[in-house]
């Protein structure tokens, strides 16, 4: 078939429609995202697909039908009611992949929406008022780059009112105090070192209530009392552990102190008296309840294995939602009533025609790497009609850096296992988050080749294993991941047949002076200064396209022209660089995404192109 105008492509094969048809059982599924209940009974607000992009929906019970109430040509990214009111929702958007997300009011009494900000800057994490009176956010609207929190009334035209303003990309808001007069706000430096401050919006003034520096502060939350702040640090710790911070000495107190495993999500019950937090525990996230009255946990039911997020309170503070994600089903909602110890799903979404009770989980495997540390990832092998002859290998290394892959499902990628026969495996390479402070700081700076060595220690141990091929391997990887799959290629040419790169980035120097200025300095703090000379030099040294002559096994590289974080250009260079010395590569580029394809048309080509380039490189 012919593409479509809005992706343009170099050395990719026209695309047999009978593949896209092949393929539509595994790509025509569905995802459903919880985002938060109704303030006045039992309904959920959720994000799914029934046409080409996430949508906000309306869910009334467990399983009940979903009625879609946005319909916008991109994505919805988030939703939340406003507190006290059932009439209105406030949802954050982009066009066309490019992360300048706006705010819009919906009202269903009037039938309309209002756009609250203004349609050129960032905007991003809004807070609502307990009351849902005022509203707080962050914006690039002063300088372009810098993140400053704003507070603004949506009843009235008014301007919003800047409140404090942040030097570089990394301030947030993250909540209300109950009488609607002090607003709890984070910095972030880099992910090992931030504070957090409290504002009075009466006098403008702001206290950090964090002491000094070094150390990570996340997910605070103002008690019912506002006397207490619950947080995740990793103060005095490896680990983000569950803390309190009392709101006026500063004084901290760890509420779980040998917790092993880093904490995240909380969300504290509109009474004050149940906090619900997750454990990641070796990838997979636990789901706590912390009765603040008594502080200690009390019980709630064991959940599938697989991946939790985004826990919220209803307005009763029985009910926790929540979205989870197993090896087994895509991902849906749920929700726990505490009290009963009851689980409810309230979706199931569709997987196209495949059986999901026949999956497996994926095996949590771990290798020594080149200075004796062992690394973990996730092995998805392939069905049992594939035993008996070792299979190839595709490495599938997340971004961020600071990201981690975790066990979910793999929906397209389901292909390659089941129909392909080939071995998937998720690699957590140092610098990836849910190990500890430590291991997330083993990368930065001049040590950023350490993790590219995680990879080579991989092929080494994939040579082990009867069940796996180490002669047909292929790297791929997406953003932080584009970046490791090229850098991989450079090293370790031979050992791999074929790389697939999406979003990545191919010099560091070009990367950090063009990377959109709201999100530089903290790129900086992570991968090192480009305006210093030394490190300039080192950056240069690293970067894939200066050794793009090391790189002579076929490579496919993916790009969207919007992307705000690694330019498109990070792609083009590459392939320029790759195609002028002869060497195989493919170039899908679209026009209407930005950092990674989020349009279900886009997404159905993109894999089907790399289904080609798996067969042809990969599997011969």
């Amino acid at each position: 078939m012919r593409l479509p105008s809005n992706l343009h492509h170099e050395g990719v094969p026209a695309i047999p429609a009978a593949l896209l048809e092949r393929l539509d059982q595994y790509t025509a599924g569905r995802t459903a995202a919880f985002q938060g209940w109704n303030p006045r009974r039992r309904e959920m607000l959720i994000l799914t697909r029934f046409a080409n992009t996430n949508q906000v929906h309306r869910i009334g019970m467990p399983m009940g039908a979903r009625e879609q109430i946005t319909f916008r040509r991109d994505r919805v990214l988030s939703v939340s009611y406003r507190p006290g009111s059932s009439e209105q929702v406030l949802y954050r958007a982009d066009s066309g992949g490019g992360e300048w997300y706006q705010f819009y009011l919906m009202d269903f009494g009037c039938g309309c929406t209002r756009m609250l900000t203004d349609g050129k800057s960032r905007n991003d994490y809004p807070v609502w008022s307990r009351d849902g009176a005022q509203l707080a956010f962050s914006s690039t609207m002063r300088t372009g780059a810098d993140s400053d929190i704003y507070v603004r009334n949506p009843d009235d035209s008014s301007p919003p009112k800047l409140v404090m303003r942040g030097k570089g990309g990394g301030w947030r808001p993250l909540d209300w105090s109950a009488d609607g007069r002090s607003l709890l706000v984070a910095e972030e430096r880099s992910v090992t070192d931030g504070s957090l401050h409290i504002v009075d919006l009466a006098s403008g003034k702001s206290r950090q209530i964090t002491p000094g520096k070094g150390d990570a502060w996340d997910f605070g939350l103002f008690s019912k009392e506002g006397n207490r702040i619950y947080v995740s640090t990793d103060k005095d710790s490896d680990w983000m552990r569950l803390a309190a911070i009392d709101a006026g000495s500063g004084q901290v107190t760890f509420l779980r102190p040998g917790a092993k495993w880093d904490v995240s999500d909380l969300a504290l019950s509109p009474d004050g008296r149940r906090l619900a937090y997750l454990t990641n525990e070796d990838g997979a996230p636990v789901l706590h309840v912390w009765d603040t009255t008594t502080d200690r946990d009390v019980t709630v039911p064991k959940l599938p294995y697989g991946v939790i997020t985004n826990p919220k309170w209803d307005s009763t503070g029985r009910e926790v939602g929540f979205s989870l994600v197993t090896a087994r089903h895509p991902m849906d909602v749920f929700s726990v009533d505490v009290a009963a110890g009851a689980v409810h799903r309230w979706t199931r979404s569709e997987t196209g025609s495949i059986e999901p009770r026949h999956a497996r989980d994926p095996e949590l495997v771990h290798w020594k790497s080149f200075d004796g540390r062992m690394i973990s990832g996730f092995l998805y092998s392939p069905p049992e009609k594939f035993a008996g002859v070792p299979r190839p290998v595709i490495i599938n290394i997340h971004g961020g850096p600071e990201g981690q892959s975790r066990p979910t499902y793999l929906g397209a990628g389901g292909y390659y296992r089941d129909e392909l026969g080939i071995a998937i495996l998720y690699p957590n390479v140092r610098g990836s988050t849910g190990y500890g402070k430590q291991f997330v700081s083993l990368d930065n700076g001049v040590h950023r080749e350490d993790a590219v060595k995680d990879i080579g220690a991989l092929l080494d141990w994939i040579a082990t294993r009867k069940d796996l091929d180490a002669a047909r391997v292929m790297v791929t990887g997406g953003s932080y991941g584009g970046y490791m799959t090229l850098a991989s290629m450079a090293h370790y040419n031979s050992r791999i047949r074929c790389a697939v790169e999406a979003v990545g980035i191919s010099n560091w120097i070009t990367f950090l002076e063009r990377t959109e200025a709201y999100r530089r300095d903290l790129r900086r703090v992570e991968y090192g200064d480009e305006r210093d000379p030394k490190m300039r030099d080192f950056l240069s040294t690293i970067s894939p396209l200066s050794n793009v002559s090391r790189i002579w096994k076929p490579m496919f590289v993916i790009a969207g022209r919007n992307d705000p974080r690694v330019p498109y250009t990070e792609g083009q260079q590459i392939v320029e660089a790759l195609r002028k010395q002869r060497t195989p590569t493919w170039f899908l580029l679209a026009d209407d995404e930005g950092h990674g394809f989020s349009k279900k048309g886009n997404q159905d080509i993109q894999t089907a192109a790399t289904v080609l380039f798996i067969e042809q490189y990969l599997l011969r």
